[in-house]
């Protein structure tokens, strides 16, 4: 297929996802500007293989790549990368996908930017057909040219708020912007890897558009791997965090990305101290905050929150008043 500055190629990193990866990967195919669907099987231990090769349209845009072993999603899609050849290079999450048209209506704002994201519409598995909800709606006025510093601040979450960090974005990317740049995925991640890229683009000048919704759909699911992480993956998107100040960033780029990793090292602490919670009891806790004391905050109005709605969510609901005689 010849291919020309319009080629969008998506690419979908897949890790135990048999039960989705078929309507990602059908919902890329149905795109015209899709000029190929790299699937990358992250060591699965299910069927997911299987799945996504029998979503082949016959096409011959799909190809599906299987690793024995998980390396994580930043290796999965860095390989996704290497193996195409499109213009523009666009993620998909093997539990999303997208609605007709997308990538159409985001090429058309391609122009002069080196990154075009379109708000993200999410919705709840096996809700579907409900009408889905924009993760950032009216909290920010669009269109908007992306700047580091307002990215920085704004995946730093906000209490009782739905998730609406803008590391959640996905996406086209120029291929020559990243190529001149040698730009890929931390693969010391499994979490925040769009996070630390966008960033990175964002630091080394990246004209980044955000504009309204047109079609991603993000399937909310209570398995989802991204809605848990521990330690591990916490402390190493701290630790890439503090390796974004080897750029030449201004005080107040340098002061949100600072923001932003205080607030991670603080998710960080809390799950150190729950973990140390459960294997050394509150002694084992008190001295994780010994160590972090500015998490001290956090931790604890986290912790009396979650007790709170513990307490509210299991508290019967009161008996009717007898109807007077």
């Amino acid at each position: 297929m010849a291919q020309n500055d319009a080629d969008v190629g998506v690419i979908i990193a897949a890790y135990n996802a048999e039960r989705t990866i078929a309507r990602a990967i059908a919902s890329a195919l149905a795109e015209p500007e899709a000029c190929e669907v790299i699937v990358v099987v992250d060591g699965a231990t299910d069927a997911t293989a299987q799945a996504a090769r029998a979503a082949d349209d016959g096409s011959g845009r799909l190809q599906v790549i299987e690793l024995a072993l998980s390396g994580g999603p930043a290796a999965a899609r860095n390989l996704a990368i290497s193996k195409s050849r499109a213009a523009w290079v666009c993620p998909l999450d093997s539990d999303d996908f997208f609605l007709p048209g997308r990538l159409g209506r985001l090429r058309a704002e391609t122009g002069y930017c080196d990154f075009v994201a379109d708000d993200l519409l999410r919705v709840i598995e096996g809700r579907l057909d409900a009408p889905p909800h924009p993760m950032i709606g009216e909290r920010m006025k669009l269109p908007m040219c992306l700047d580091l510093e307002t990215f920085a601040r704004a995946n730093i979450s906000r209490p009782h708020l739905p998730r609406a960090e803008l590391g959640f974005l996905k996406p086209l990317m120029r291929r020559s912007f990243l190529t001149s740049h040698h730009l890929v995925y931390d693969e010391s991640l499994r979490l925040g890897e769009d996070f630390i890229l966008y960033a990175k683009a964002l630091a080394i000048g990246a004209r980044f558009k955000v504009i309204g919704p047109c079609g991603y759909m993000a399937v909310e699911r209570a398995d989802s791997i991204s809605g848990s992480h521990g330690a591990a993956e916490l402390r190493s998107l701290v630790d890439a965090s503090r390796r974004l100040e080897r750029f030449r960033l201004t005080p107040d780029e340098l002061a949100a990305v600072r923001e932003h990793r205080a607030h991670v090292a603080a998710k960080l602490a809390l799950r150190e101290f729950l973990d140390a919670k459960r294997a050394a009891g509150l002694v084992g806790a008190a001295a994780v905050l010994a160590r972090a004391p500015s998490a001290a905050p956090y931790v604890v109005t986290t912790i009396a929150a979650d007790v709170l709605r513990r307490r509210r969510s299991a508290k019967p609901a009161e008996p009717a008043r007898a109807a007077a005689a």
